[in-house]
């Protein structure tokens, strides 16, 4: 691997992700590109010469302070920098910086506002909130996104707390399916159909049953594997539009 010398206090590294591994009592740090240490995990890039920006295992990436030969023998039973900033890459912590963690947390804040907006609507006029509108929302209420959770864990919470906190009035939106199935059935599987309702808007008996309902979108699955478990080939589910209900 070729080495780049740099004055130890001139180091200037651009999209740079370092990545540190404590171990013999002292810590190591490699500086690598943005995105190649998630994919030399993954197995997609093979080439550390890609990976690394620089050929070197430092004990401070931003200082330029380049480690011992000794340390890393003590530490890692080696000085190969390239078998040591492999066990780093394999092992360490990717570091953020501040201005990275910022700009994460601001684009995670967002993608839960977009997704709140995409699954909730005003009670009024039974339209979206636009994202703009959730987010000033969130802010109002202190809400504090969770940096070690993805955005669609987070969102029924953020649902919740906005309902019961947040002067803006918001209700999840719910699908209005139309389930069918032969009238023979009525008795037996009515009642397993309606357990997956919060409303049953119109419901028709001949030949067949057809309810109109209101469900949460999480339900539908249920009511699909129902339908294909009980009345396989008879039944027939279709989604008709996305609506407002009552405050859950």
């Amino acid at each position: 691997m070729p080495m780049i010398n740099q004055p130890s206090n001139q180091i200037k590294l651009t999209n740079v992700s370092t990545v540190r591994l404590k171990k013999g009592g002292k810590r190591f740090e490699i500086a690598c590109y943005k995105n190649k240490v998630q994919e030399w995990r993954n197995g997609v890039e093979k080439n550390l010469d890609d990976v690394l920006q620089i050929g070197n295992v430092f004990m401070n990436v931003g200082k330029g302070e380049v480690a011992k030969s000794g340390d890393l023998k003590k530490a890692f039973g080696t000085d190969d920098r390239d078998t040591v900033a492999k066990e780093i890459l394999s092992k360490g912590e990717v570091q953020v910086g501040d201005k990275e963690r910022e700009h994460e947390l601001v684009a995670l804040r967002r993608e839960i506002a977009t997704l709140v907006a995409e699954k909730c609507v005003d009670p009024d006029s039974q339209t979206p909130y636009s994202v703009s509108i959730i987010e000033k929302a969130m802010n109002e209420i202190g809400y504090s996104v969770r940096p070690n959770k993805n955005a669609k864990s987070q969102v029924s919470e953020c649902v919740r707390l906005l309902q019961l906190n947040s002067k803006l009035q918001i209700q999840r939106a719910r699908m209005r399916i139309r389930v069918t199935f032969p009238a023979t059935e009525v008795e037996r599987l009515k009642p397993l159909v309606l357990e997956s309702a919060e409303v049953v808007e119109r419901e028709e008996l001949g030949e067949t049953w057809m309810g109109t309902l209101l469900i949460d979108p999480g339900q539908f699955r249920v009511v699909s594997d129902l339908l294909n478990k009980e009345v396989k080939g008879r039944g027939r589910l279709e989604t008709l539009t996305f609506t407002a209900t009552a405050n859950t």
